[in-house]
């Protein structure tokens, strides 16, 4: 089994080589079949769906961003903290962008919500750069999304009964050829496996 730095840098490479033309088509797809899916999530005509702004060679997500807030959804957008955490922005596409101190992102300027906002949101649209049909992930490696979906694990709803878990519907965000046999990818202790991944050809369950 290759391991998880094998597998990633691999499909970087391969990214890297899209032409313009294939990365267009890509975010076509994806902002098409990513609105489908979260459209079916959202309770009632508006839901709150965090997602994250792909750069460089990743699969491009603007496209889907502002076609979901084009629907009346609302998007909250990745800052990176110190010790790996998350906080969450709301975006609209007049929202300015810098680039992160701690990861090699842009993130959206505004006031920052700790993971407690999730309590309000519909689902997650998270990157990778492959997945498998077990639900496994490989990230970018930073830790980022592991340690956030950790933590959400141990959110209780906003009534306040621990004993009912925020649960909420995970995407990955890959191309079609990163979804892998069952297996493929090493799990290990600390990752969180994802329900689906989005892809320019459609969504794809996993698990």
């Amino acid at each position: 089994m290759a391991s998880k730095e094998e597998i990633r840098s691999s499909h970087r490479a391969k990214r890297s080589a899209l032409p313009l033309a294939a990365q267009d088509a890509a975010a076509a797809g994806i902002a098409r079949h990513g609105l489908q899916w979260a459209s079916g999530l959202a309770r009632g005509p508006q839901g709150v769906f965090a997602a994250y702004l792909g750069v460089g060679a990743e699969p491009p997500t603007l496209p889907l961003l502002t076609a979901l807030t084009d629907a009346g959804h609302q998007v909250l957008l990745p800052v990176c903290e110190p010790e790996i955490k998350l906080s969450w922005v709301y975006w609209t596409p007049q929202s300015a962008f810098v680039r992160s101190r701690y990861a090699p992102i842009r993130e959206p300027v505004g006031e920052r919500h700790s993971t407690a906002v999730m309590r309000g949101a519909t689902a997650i649209i998270l990157p990778a750069t492959a997945v498998d049909f077990s639900g496994n992930r490989i990230g970018q490696g930073g830790g980022y999304y592991d340690k956030f979906l950790a933590a959400l694990a141990t959110l209780s709803p906003a009534s306040g009964e621990a004993s009912d878990a925020v649960a909420l519907p995970t995407a990955a965000v890959v191309y079609d050829t990163e979804v892998l046999p069952a297996g493929t990818i090493p799990a290990e202790s600390f990752d969180r496996k994802v329900d689906a991944a989005l892809t320019p050809g459609g969504i794809i369950r996993l698990g």
